[in-house]
């Protein structure tokens, strides 16, 4: 007879010190917004966390997802929604380009040096981000996007939640298909 118990996937938390619990609940929208959006960085994170070469595999077939190619297309979306369309910058996507559109997964291959460059091109890029989210004055200062067109940073916030939700639904998929780790 086994002594544990069989628990809900939504009861595998970290623990008491889950970085996730510390987003607010109540308070005003740009805390709000920031707490969500850096929740679900965070889980992007755990659900990476412990893997180097496993992190490029495509665990769930015929898909070429794998937990790398989220991360390097997330430094992406970061990239081109802060520093792109709301802070004006020139910059290109660091991974993915008109002739290689999917570069950021096809490109996502068991290499350390690879997978070190990744995670350095995202942590720079929320870096950004977040510099930039605290330094604007407010959540209505906009953007041009060349297909939404004009985008407000609150928008931006909201969308880039949801970026990350959809993904880490895949990430949730990709780990569980590598080595069977589950929870939220």
């Amino acid at each position: 007879m086994s002594t544990t118990s069989p628990q809900r996937r939504a009861a595998m938390f970290v623990g008491p010190d889950d970085p996730r619990l510390g987003a607010p609940s109540t308070g005003e929208e740009r805390g709000m917004l920031i707490g969500f959006l850096m929740a679900q960085r965070a889980t992007l994170e755990l659900k990476c966390a412990g893997l180097d070469a496993e992190l490029s595999r495509r665990s769930v077939e015929p898909s070429t997802l794998s937990l790398l190619g989220l991360v390097r297309h997330l430094a992406d979306v970061e990239r081109r929604w802060f520093r792109q369309v709301l802070a004006g910058q020139d910059a290109p996507p660091r991974f993915s380009s008109s002739a290689e559109p999917d570069g950021d997964f096809d490109g996502a291959v068991s290499d350390p040096a690879i997978v070190a460059e990744a995670w350095e091109a995202w942590r720079a890029e929320v870096a950004f981000a977040d510099a930039f989210v605290t330094d604007a004055p407010h959540l209505d200062i906009v953007g041009e996007d060349e297909w939404r067109g004009v985008v407000s940073l609150r928008w931006v916030l909201i969308h880039m939640v949801e970026e990350y939700a959809r993904h880490n639904g895949h990430a949730d998929l990709l780990r569980e298909r590598i080595d069977g780790a589950m929870g939220v």
